[in-house]
């Protein structure tokens, strides 16, 4: 009873516009108060003050930073031209260049907001004066986005990590394969449509043109290099290449293509300042809430009612993933992950998947919600930035959300997609 009433309270408060932290923090101690427990809210400054420290959580607003910079010190200019280049003359064009442009800058930044705000308005205006429709221009580029936080380096998958203490680099490899299956299933997509719309293909650029670009984008991709690269190489940590990232950035944007000034500076910093304590401070209450549901026994009640609903291992997993396309409906995908990894880890436990096969389901799944109304953040990042509006916005994105779906079922069902590479580099 206890369980249905946080979930109800919870929810019901995030609907009625009360932010995700306040919801999360209002819901514990009001149902700590009413059971007459409220000597544990003692507790409370400890448990957000943990929740919000620790090395692992370094890297989100570092990777914030990294990402901002890049908006505005012309990497994804460049990002953006070297894949027009390569891909510009497939069916389906510049939405082809969109994907490869998000899979490209999923190696530098772990957001996809990051990408939608960023490389979105440059990817949208490309569009527009090729012709394209709005709506469909707009859906790719929300859909595109998603891909960031799948392909490392990744901000949802360090705060997952953070919560069963999983290696972070271990779950930086597992998504590459489903961040390139997402790629492909929606490059199938723009595919399909644009034949039937006969969208406009760019002319086949010339070797020499490409050559060019490559070379005016090599400085920009080698900040997936030095990042991945760092990290598999055991040269630094995902914390540290966060901290890199943004060395790096800064020197592109400052003294190499001169495209930061000071104040430029000042303004990321302050913008990226502001979304580091709104990303931390939801983290920190949520480690209170994940407290308090472990105090009150929720997770054993949500373990016993999937059980008895089914033993079937399969089905198991089957009601994991649909409980968690609803609460993304609804919740942020961030607080879904807090939320629901310490109600679901002993499931998984018992079945025997491991951790890091579950951080791509968890992250995959909480994609989705970035697509999904009413609380879809990719869907408003982009209709705020293209002035399409968020329902004809929903229903363009739909054809990806298929796909991603599909990718999210192999994932689930068939580990080597997400274990493979995990496993061969140990």
């Amino acid at each position: 009873m206890i369980a249905l009433i946080t979930c109800v309270l919870l929810i019901g408060l995030m609907l009625l516009g009360v932010p995700i932290a306040a919801s999360m923090g209002i819901t514990s101690i009001g149902i700590f108060s009413s059971l007459g427990l409220s000597n544990f809210l003692s507790v409370m400054p400890q448990r957000i003050y943990v929740g919000a420290t620790g090395l692992t959580m370094l890297a989100i607003p570092f990777f914030i930073l990294a990402g901002n910079l890049m908006n505005t010190g012309g990497i994804t200019d460049r990002i953006f031209g070297f894949a027009r280049a390569c891909v510009g003359h497939w069916p389906g064009g510049l939405g082809q260049v969109n994907i490869l442009s998000s899979v490209i800058f999923s190696g530098m930044s772990g957001a996809a907001v990051a990408d939608a705000a960023g490389l979105g308005a440059i990817e949208m205006k490309a569009m527009d004066d090729a012709g394209f429709d709005r709506v469909f221009s707009a859906g790719i580029t929300a859909a595109s986005s998603t891909i960031g936080p799948v392909i490392p380096p990744s901000i949802p998958f360090v705060v997952y990590a953070s919560i069963v203490g999983a290696s972070v680099g271990r779950l930086f490899m597992a998504g590459f394969l489903p961040g390139f299956g997402m790629a492909v299933a929606m490059a199938i997509s723009v595919y399909v449509t644009s034949k039937r719309r006969n969208y406009p293909v760019e002319p086949k650029m010339p070797w020499k043109v490409r050559g060019k670009l490559f070379l005016r984008a090599i400085p920009s991709l080698m900040t997936v290099v030095i990042i991945i690269g760092g990290i598999w190489g055991g040269i630094f940590t995902p914390t540290e290449a966060a901290v890199v990232a943004c060395v790096y950035a800064l020197f592109l944007g400052t003294v190499v293509y001169r495209e930061l000034g000071f104040k430029d500076v000042m303004r990321v910093l302050h913008d990226s300042l502001i979304q580091s304590t709104k990303t931390l401070f939801i983290i920190a209450v949520a480690n209170f809430l994940s407290y308090f549901l472990t105090h009150q026994r929720i997770p054993n009640q949500v373990i016993n009612g999937i059980t008895t609903v089914t033993s079937d291992p399969n089905m198991q997993i089957l009601i994991i993933i649909f409980v968690l396309l609803i609460l993304g409906c609804f919740i942020e995908g961030t607080a879904v992950i807090l939320i629901a990894t310490p109600v679901f880890m002993p499931i998984i436990n018992s079945i025997g998947m491991d951790p890091i096969q579950f951080g791509v389901i968890m992250i995959l799944a909480s994609m989705i919600g970035l697509l999904t109304p009413p609380v879809g953040m990719s869907l408003y990042a982009v209709a705020s930035i293209t002035e399409v509006k968020v329902l004809d916005l929903a229903k363009a994105v739909i054809p990806y959300l298929v796909g991603i779906f599909i990718v999210l079922l192999i994932a689930a069902y068939w580990p080597p997609l997400s274990m493979f590479l995990p496993t061969l580099f140990g």
